[in-house]
């Protein structure tokens, strides 16, 4: 059973889901899906290397708490793609909403354009795990809130909103790890306490040309056109942010 296609047309999120893991158990390693509107929690929990190939729009918590499906999206995606997610890997070749990445964990997440608020938030780092989304087009408020590892790529390139800043305000707030990488530059009134942008180094150009080079074949980008414009980093200063709130007594 090496390939199942399902038809989402008024299906509801649960049965359409049910039918997913059905195909799943009965050893499907290929699953496209047809005509989704909003149908939540696709892709979700799933442990095993199972390909999604998905026409139209997901709903929210698209591949949550997923560890190994490779899930492509022929369309946008609402709030809450890749939450918590451990490994695998989503593409969306469209725009996606609010809090794509919360609490990820491993895997990455490519999205060809725009994105909404809070994206990459909680975003942590283990051992060999480290987290990766990159964002073709623009992003909201909080990109990076409370960031504890892995990494985030902003292009500003594909965008809907041409006159829009490249990001929102309060960049990375509380953010105490992992790292931001901008195409371009980020006023400082836009950065969240702590943070400052500067100059990439060797080390961390060598890291964004294998990113951006996957992401570019993933997405059919030109490598060199999203690296010709200089990039500049975001972290830290200090992996205790707000520890010189509190005085010990």
């Amino acid at each position: 059973m090496p390939k199942v296609t399902l038809d989402a047309d008024g299906v509801y999120y649960r049965e359409l889901n049910e039918l997913v893991r059905e195909a799943v158990r009965n050893g499907a390693d290929e699953i496209e899906i047809f005509n989704i509107l909003g149908q939540r929690y696709i892709a979700g929990g799933l442990a095993q290397e199972v390909k999604f190939l998905l026409h139209g729009i997901p709903g929210q918590d698209m591949g949550a708490f997923m560890r190994g499906p490779y899930v492509r999206v022929r369309g946008n995606a609402q709030d809450g793609v890749g939450n918590t997610m451990d490994s695998g890997a989503i593409v969306i070749e469209g725009m996606a909403g609010d809090v794509l990445g919360y609490g990820m964990r491993g895997g990455k997440v490519y999205v060809l354009g725009d994105v909404g608020y809070r994206v990459g938030i909680h975003m942590k780092a283990y051992k060999e795990r480290l987290p990766v989304v990159v964002i073709g087009g623009k992003a909201g408020d909080f990109l990076g809130e409370y960031m504890a590892g892995g990494i985030v790529v902003l292009l500003g390139m594909n965008t809907s909103k041409p006159e829009a800043p490249i990001t929102g305000r309060s960049l990375g707030t509380g953010m105490h790890g992992g790292v931001i990488y901008i195409r371009g530059s980020v006023p400082d009134y836009q950065l969240g306490p702590g943070l400052h942008a500067k100059p990439l180094s060797e080390a961390d150009a060598e890291q964004l040309r294998g990113i951006v080079t996957d992401y570019a074949a993933e997405l059919d980008q030109d490598v060199e056109e999203i690296l010709a414009e200089p990039f500049v980093k975001v972290e830290p200063f200090s992996h205790r942010p707000y520890g010189n709130m509190y005085v010990a007594v």
